[in-house]
């Protein structure tokens, strides 16, 4: 008995030292939380499973694409211009959420509306307005030309074009993810700042700036890997990035071993900029200093900078939203005096609005899991998960399109080329907008507020159901906003996975564009815009409605 009694003594010891060892990495989170991320995050790798088949099936050895100077090259211009575009988007963006969220601008309600808007143009309609507008013969010049004598505008196209357009209709990335943290950051911070006699915006550098930190890496985040990318925007301005090179490799020369050997050096870049990112925002805890319930912030007065402040908005405001709508408006009339009949697509709308609705909720249900994970967890597993989360992100759509298309044709028969697999696709692509808000918004609350609820007896699930949850809210929605947007934006994934007879306004637009048909595409342009811009405006009017409440 002795002997038996110390054998299973030994067991039990042996056990508990390996549910240690294995418990440790999971940080005591519970299997409800640990097992969803680990999942969500074995789909997230898929394309990189894809890149790796691909790119050591080719004939030429993958480390002699890797170092060919064509490489080097297209490291170079991609690494310039996102470094170039985050700095610029996060220097537009946050003054307009500080003057938006925190001090009396004069139509702050409406200036709160129309300054993320420009979020709703895709990068190629963006691009094509730039060079309709400003370009060497574009409409500026022929504006310019009888006053000034100007024949000719300097040349828009290459780095400067790309950096002007993905600034211009990138930066409410962050814009967006800031607000958010503003509207929940304590105030209490604020007030003894200003109640030793500091001044608005003393305190603002001091003391709300260093809060932001995780805000302004998780916009900073989503726009260096928006850049990284984009093809719309450098492909019509004829400047040379990786996913410019990826797609020529693909549509081009049908070389789909060095396109994923690019795309490989692509996700390298990625690990780069989330080990940045991550550095960026360090380790501090940014939740609020009372458990109390959340107040409104005292407004700044802005006094005789008021002026300035509207001219500013105004600025940022013609040139990245009142642009475009007045070039492709220009293209629609044009079109319309030349015989051009006025078609408005409205099943494409329907399917562009629902296949975004489905896809922004699957991934505010998929993000969840991660971002509870990393960030009341933290361990080097959470912290694993939540940047492998960002890998699709940082892929052409075309990359995770072709993977999901091998995996599909090849093991997933029954989902290949249905609803199901696109809206996967989405959330692959997408799930790192969501994550980055929602972390930002997590990390700001307390979390003796959560163990004191247990403490009295609620279970993990009420007590996100019935506290985190509400608490975070306004940042799910933000990230769910993003995450609708940029479905109704996305082509090429749309067009490789999309089923048999769904059509979406990008490919109705695209088609159009493709074919030289400006006036064609601008109806449905317009109407693209129209759509994404509907669940903005709800949601900027949802938020000042709460702070009314508040106030």
């Amino acid at each position: 008995m002795t002997s038996g009694g110390a054998h299973r003594n030994e067991q039990r010891s042996r056990f508990g030292q390996l549910r240690s060892i294995l418990a440790a990495p999971l940080g005591g989170a519970p299997a409800a939380i640990w097992l969803p991320a680990l999942a969500i995050v074995s789909l997230m790798i898929v394309p990189l499973l894809y890149l790796v088949i691909r790119s050591t099936g080719g004939d030429a050895s993958w480390i002699e694409q890797i170092f060919r100077e064509r490489t080097f090259n297209l490291l170079q211009n991609t690494v310039f211009l996102t470094v170039a575009v985050t700095f610029s988007s996060v220097a537009v963006a946050l003054p307009l959420a500080w003057l938006t969220t925190r001090t009396d601008l004069p139509w702050r309600r409406f200036w709160s509306i129309v300054t993320p808007l420009p979020l709703v143009i895709p990068s190629y309609v963006g691009a094509f307005t730039v060079i309709a507008f400003l370009g060497p013969r574009g409409m500026l010049q022929g504006w310019l030309e009888p006053i000034f004598g100007i024949e000719r505008l300097p040349e828009i196209y290459g780095f400067a074009g790309a950096w002007l357009t993905l600034t211009l209709f990138a930066f409410p990335y962050v814009l967006l993810s800031l607000r958010a943290a503003m509207n929940g950051l304590d105030p209490a911070l604020e007030e003894s700042s200003r109640s030793m006699g500091f001044g608005a915006i003393t305190t603002f550098f001091y003391v709300t700036l260093p809060n932001l930190r995780p805000a302004i890496a998780a916009g900073s985040l989503l726009i260096a890997l928006y850049v990284i990318s984009d093809f719309g925007a450098v492909s019509l301005m004829q400047y040379d990035t990786f996913t410019r090179g990826i797609y020529n490799q693909y549509r081009g020369a049908f070389d789909r071993s060095t396109a994923a050997t690019l795309a490989l050096v692509l996700v390298a870049l990625t690990v780069i900029i989330l080990l940045a990112e991550s550095w960026m925002r360090g380790r501090a805890r940014y939740y609020r200093s009372s458990a109390g319930v959340t107040r409104p912030s005292k407004r700044h007065e802005l006094g005789r900078w008021k002026y300035p402040a509207v001219g500013y908005c105004v600025a940022v405001s013609t040139v990245a939203l009142i642009m475009p709508l007045f070039v492709i408006g220009f293209w629609l009339q044009r079109g319309l005096r030349a015989g051009e009949p006025l078609v408005l697509v409205w099943d494409a709308a329907f399917n562009s609005g629902m296949v975004s609705l489905l896809a922004a909720l699957a991934a505010l249900v998929m993000a969840t899991p991660i971002v509870i994970f990393s960030v009341r967890y933290p361990t080097w597993l959470s912290y694993l998960c939540e940047r492998l989360s960002y890998m699709g992100f940082a892929l052409p759509g075309i990359v995770v399109a072709l993977a999901f298309v091998f995996f599909g044709a090849n093991y997933l028969t029954p989902l290949y080329q249905t609803l199901g697999m696109l809206i996967l696709a989405y959330v692959v692509l997408f799930l790192p907008q969501a994550v980055g808000i929602m972390r930002s918004a997590l990390l700001q609350i307390n979390p003796h507020i959560e163990e004191a609820a247990k403490s009295l007896g609620s279970s993990s699930s009420r007590v996100w159901f019935k506290i985190t949850g509400p608490l975070i809210r306004s940042g799910m929605v933000s990230g769910g906003l993003l995450v609708f947007l940029t479905v109704m934006k996305e082509l090429p994934a749309t067009i490789l996975l999309h089923p048999i007879g769904f059509d979406t306004l990008p490919m109705r637009i695209w088609n159009a564009t493709l074919e030289g048909f400006w006036a064609r595409a601008a109806a449905p342009s317009l109407l693209l815009i129209l759509v994404a811009a509907i669940p903005m405006i709800l949601l900027a009017i949802n938020e000042d409605r709460r702070d009314r409440q508040g106030r």
